[in-house]
C-alpha cells in the first residue's frame, strides 16, 4: 500500500471508485511528468452528492463536504491512472464554486479540497486558485481542476 493510501486510510478517509466523465472527454492527461485532471465533480456513485450554490441553498460545511468529496475522486482517477505511487506533489489547484453575489468564504470551502491533498501528499503543499461562479456542470456546487508533478 502506498504512503498516500496509507495516509487516508489513516485519516479515516477511502479512495471511491474513479468517476466517470459526464461527456465526450478523459479524466486524466499525463504530459511529460506531468498529470493535468479533468473537472472533479463531487460525484457519489454517478451522481450529484449534493446540488445548489454555496451561500444559497448550501451551508459551507456542506460546501467543505463537496470540496472534500471532489478531491477524493481525483485522487481516484489518478490513482487508478497512474497510482499514487507516482505522484510526487499537486503543483496547482483550482476550485470553482457555485455562489451568488456577494459569498465571501471562498478559502474556507477550498480548504476542504486541500486538506486531502494535503495529507495524500503530506508534507508538501500547493498553490491555489479559488474563485465563484454562477452554474457549474449538473448544478453541483464545486468542480475542481487540479494538476499534479509526477516522480520521474
Amino acid at each position: 500500500m502506498s504512503g498516500s493510501l496509507q495516509r487516508l486510510r489513516d485519516a479515516g478517509l477511502h479512495l471511491p471508485e474513479a468517476p466517470q466523465p459526464l461527456g465526450a472527454y478523459v479524466p486524466g492527461v499525463r504530459v511529460g511528468d506531468l498529470m493535468f485532471l479533468s473537472g472533479m465533480l463531487p460525484l457519489h456513485r454517478g451522481s450529484p452528492l449534493m446540488t445548489g450554490r454555496l451561500g444559497a441553498e448550501l451551508e459551507l460545511t456542506q460546501g467543505r463536504a463537496a470540496a472534500s468529496a471532489a478531491a477524493l475522486n481525483a485522487l481516484a482517477v489518478v490513482h487508478g491512472e497512474v497510482g499514487l505511487h507516482a505522484v510526487d506533489r499537486v503543483v496547482r489547484l483550482a476550485v470553482h464554486l457555485a455562489c451568488p453575489a456577494g459569498f465571501r468564504d471562498h478559502a474556507t470551502v477550498a480548504d476542504g479540497a486541500s486538506e486531502v491533498f494535503d495529507i495524500a501528499f503530506a508534507p508538501t503543499r500547493h498553490s491555489r486558485l479559488v474563485f465563484g461562479s454562477t452554474a457549474l456542470p449538473a448544478e453541483m456546487p464545486v468542480e475542481l481542476e487540479v494538476i499534479l508533478a509526477l516522480r520521474a
